[in-house]
């Protein structure tokens, strides 16, 4: 078989209350994030960034979030409010995929968006490849302006995900999968309905 081919058919994400320290240092880094860049992109636009949250940053960040969360919803109780504390603390890194857009006459904002997916995906790969373990996840402060603007979002600009990243022992849970022979077909002419 082919190494990369075994590594994709097996790559799983690992629950973010799992991963553990250490997570990356800044050489790994500085490897994941070339690996993420390295996607297709039409017109050469670059229509993503990262930010790292790690240290104390992802703290900073939890009380933001448990604050912004208790003047949408009011007063929290406290397991909720604890979980909201610990959004970005759970994992040693998170790297936050950011679409960011780029106007060009041609390229539909769509296609940049999938630029930014591709991207996330090769984040994934590269961390997993040099032996961590990830998640990614959106979540609620994802889709409100407020907490985009915590988390270090222009206001143009969306998340695509956020990818928890640590060091985990043992395998990763495994999850029912699509069977790939149902995922496609051969073309047969215009779409029939």
């Amino acid at each position: 078989m082919n190494p990369t081919l075994d590594f994709l058919l097996s790559r799983a994400s690992v629950p973010i209350k799992d991963l553990q320290a250490p997570g990356p240092d800044d050489a790994e880094i500085a490897q994941i994030i070339a690996a993420a860049s390295r996607v297709p992109d039409h017109g050469r636009l670059a229509p993503w960034r990262f930010i790292l949250y790690r240290g104390q940053a992802r703290k900073e960040v939890g009380h933001k979030l448990a604050a912004l969360a208790q003047e949408r919803d009011g007063p929290l109780p406290e397991g909720r409010y604890n979980q909201e504390l610990t959004r970005f603390s759970r994992a040693p890194l998170v790297i936050g995929v950011v679409s960011t857009p780029k106007e060009h006459p041609r390229i539909p904002d769509w296609e940049k968006f999938l630029s930014g997916g591709m991207a996330a995906m090769n984040l994934i790969i590269a961390a997993n490849a040099l032996g961590y373990r990830s998640s990614m996840i959106t979540n609620w402060y994802s889709d409100v302006p407020e907490g985009r603007e915590i988390l270090g979002l222009a206001p143009e600009e969306r998340v695509v995900g956020f990818v928890h990243i640590g060091s985990y022992e043992g395998e990763s849970p495994q999850r029912p999968r699509p069977d790939p022979a149902t995922l496609y077909t051969d073309y047969s002419g215009p779409w029939q309905g």
